[in-house]
């Protein structure tokens, strides 16, 4: 990457990038596209073709299909060199995780093992639990899961009650408890526990291997959807775990959970990201093979609608994704040159970016269950019958709003985290917003003659900046600490902030690359950008007016209003003509080559 400059995690709301500054897909290097290409092919030769079976389920099936990409080097990519991997950047770690989201319910085994079944131990274990079970996680030899939920413990992690308590000998902590909801239970070698050491208030995290006695799997949970990825309950009856076996320090789970949730966020994004462009090449193929009235169904201006809107939520989707790739392997990078442990460094730099990671995750599922559906839509009574993919990929993606923290509780965590950064003196966010009100007749910036494209885009997409700062500061200044039960106006900020950081991403990166190729190979990119940015500053606008009235403000609240509906003018588009554009490049491609 040829630039450095990057903005610390929520700071896209009070600082502007350049183009120059973000990382974009066609940037992607030969030796990443290989990379992508290998795991398409595997998807191919190894999965597509038994995906009825393992959704019978036949978890013995799915066990063979992981080890055998642990075999050719799949599990490897984010495992430094010399614990058995190819110790690969962030960027093609997502590309990565992007490419495996078409493999339905085998993309959650997979990124589970690879991801929050082995990563803990690389980034918070010590060298010799590095050695004992990351070598031989980075290859498939032994399979890993997560074990953190409970069944009073869902979205509140720490309210956990598995209990560890050491033994009289001070060898063992002999564990105690219960975890459900496990992904890859039935065949994971390696179980990374969080519990509560004796009366501890917070969590600990420990390795756990299954042949243990007193560990005990369940059978799996029959589910709507990824039927094939086993998910069962375990129970932990007086297990004895050696005390080297503790990851990191005493009470240091929680913090660790953390991180690697919001990691797991970030790459749910990527994963989502996949599964929604494999959806587009099925509903574009169908639409360009099925005939109504006497021809294809893709020349109908509702069908074109439809494949249009899924290209820009999964082009949008793509763009922010590698923008805080990028940004997390410039921290990464900086965490090293600062002395940190190259594992602490990853994961302290991948869970910086807290607030894109949440903003990820809800965007992302929910722009894949969009596109899904319509993908059912477009197929009509054949989309509903299980003879056809789009079934499958309807019901495996509805768990992606509730994995990895529910939706609900990820639009908190973008306010609340973008605001206690800003509490923190990251960057001044409620300053900023001050100086903001007691102007308010002249926030709005307007246009000057002879602005080009993406002055004019980047002047409107400021005047929304502005118009989220304003909204969050009225709503904290009138709830004060109260601000956190007003979950209601905390939904509309979090989707102002998302409208604002997709939209810039995605803008950045059509700038960038007519930078790189001259506007006529990406024309079409600017019609993505027209639609987005219009939807999205008029979204914007009625989250933010939400907002405001629900603070009950009086006159002051009805002056907000009108600055919020200033700052959100935004010129007219044809947007059909936009759409059916978009929709014509898809069809002729017969397929996602945006």
């Amino acid at each position: 990457m040829s630039t450095t400059k990057s903005l610390k995690s929520g700071e896209f709301l009070v600082e502007t990038t350049t183009a120059a500054d973000v990382f974009i897909p066609e940037e992607f290097s030969e030796e990443q596209k290989m990379i992508a290409q290998s795991i398409r092919d595997f998807l191919v030769t190894e999965l597509y073709a038994n995906l009825d079976q393992i959704d019978s389920p036949d978890i013995g099936l799915m066990k063979s299909i992981l080890k055998k990409s642990g075999e050719l080097g799949l599990m490897g990519i984010a495992v430094p060199e010399e614990y058995g991997g190819f110790g690969q950047n962030f960027v093609t770690q997502m590309l990565a995780a992007e490419t495996v989201g078409a493999g339905y319910s085998f993309s959650v085994a997979f990124m589970a093992h690879c991801g929050i079944g082995t990563l803990p131990i690389l980034y918070y274990g010590n060298e010799d639990q590095r050695q004992r079970y990351v070598t031989k996680l980075a290859t498939g030899e032994l399979l890993g899961s997560y074990c953190l939920t409970e069944p009073g413990a869902g979205s509140d992690a720490n309210a956990g009650k598995t209990n560890a308590r050491l033994s009289a000998d001070g060898k063992h902590y002999i564990l105690n408890g219960q975890k459900m909801w496990i992904t890859n239970a039935n065949f994971a070698d390696i179980q990374i526990v969080f519990a509560k050491i004796e009366n501890d208030r917070v969590l600990s995290a420990f390795i756990v291997e299954r042949h243990y006695p007193g560990v005990v799997v369940a059978p799996d949970e029959k589910k709507m959807g990824i039927k094939g990825s086993s998910t069962a309950q375990i129970f932990y009856n007086d297990v004895m775990v050696p005390v080297e076996n503790l990851i990191g320090k005493r009470g240091e789970g929680f913090r660790i959970a953390l991180s690697i949730l919001h990691m797991g966020r970030i790459k749910l994004g990527a994963n989502v990201l996949g599964a929604a462009k494999k959806a587009i090449n099925d509903s574009v193929q169908y639409a360009n093979e099925r005939k109504q009235f006497g021809v294809l169904i893709s020349t109908f201006g509702s069908i074109q609608y439809k494949l249009a809107e899924q290209v820009i939520r999964t082009f949008a989707l793509e763009s922010a994704i590698y923008r805080v790739s990028r940004d997390i392997d410039v921290m990464i990078e900086k965490n090293k040159a600062e002395g940190q442990d190259k594992g602490r460094a990853a994961i302290e730099g991948i869970s910086h970016y807290a607030v894109e990671a949440a903003i990820l995750k809800v965007y992302g599922s929910e722009a894949l269950d969009f596109v899904v559906d319509e993908a059912v839509q477009i197929h009509g009574g054949m989309g509903y019958s299980a003879e056809m993919a789009v079934e499958r990929g309807y019901r495996d993606s509805r768990i992606n709003r509730i994995f990895e923290g529910t939706n609900e509780i990820n639009r908190l965590l973008v306010v609340d985290t973008a605001m206690k950064r800003a509490m923190k003196g990251e960057y001044d966010l409620f300053g900023k917003a001050e100086v903001l009100k007691s102007h308010l007749d002249q926030v709005t910036e307007n246009g000057v003659p002879g602005e080009d494209y993406f002055q004019e885009k980047k002047r409107t997409l400021e005047n929304c900046r502005k118009a989220v700062l304003l909204a969050i500061h009225s709503a904290s200044g009138t709830f004060g600490r109260n601000l956190v039960h007003e979950q209601e106006v905390l939904n509309n900020l979090s989707d102002m902030i998302m409208d604002v950081y997709i939209t810039e991403s995605t803008m950045l990166r059509i700038q960038k690359a007519e930078m790189m190729k001259g506007s006529q190979p990406v024309s079409l990119y600017r019609d993505i950008l027209d639609v987005l940015h219009y939807d999205s500053v008029n979204r914007l606008k009625k989250s933010g007016l939400d907002a405001l009235y629900s603070l009950d403000a009086g006159a002051q609240g009805e002056s907000l209003a009108i600055a919020i509906k200033s700052l959100t003018e935004v010129n007219g588009i044809n947007v059909k003509e936009a759409r059916r554009r978009i929709a014509a490049r898809l069809i002729e491609d017969n397929g996602y080559k945006f």
